[in-house]
């Protein structure tokens, strides 16, 4: 086995929640970050908070907004092309 190759271990590394709350762990980080724990997490609270920090559920709805009158006009365009009867698709092979 070698032995330069694994990190070094910190048995006393940091870990702070965006809730505020400070504990250790080891860990081969000195400092680590997470959004949610034990402390502030739903299922150990029982509360039902939502954790957005990415601001995902913005982007998505954003980029909802800017399909939605793509897709609009994609049906009015399909809606329009499409014929109704079989004498109409005929007509429009002739011409």
């Amino acid at each position: 086995m070698k032995s330069a190759i694994h990190p070094k271990y910190n048995p006393a590394a940091q870990v702070t929640c965006s809730c505020g709350n400070k504990f250790t762990v080891g860990s081969t980080k000195d400092a680590i970050h997470v959004e949610l724990c034990a402390s502030c997490h739903p299922f150990y609270t029982g509360q039902q908070r939502f954790v957005d920090t990415a601001s995902r559920i913005e982007k998505f709805k954003m980029k909802q907004k800017a399909a939605q009158p793509k897709k609009e006009k994609k049906q009015e365009k399909q809606e329009e092309y499409q014929p109704q009867t079989l004498q109409e698709m005929l007509q429009a092979l002739k011409h």
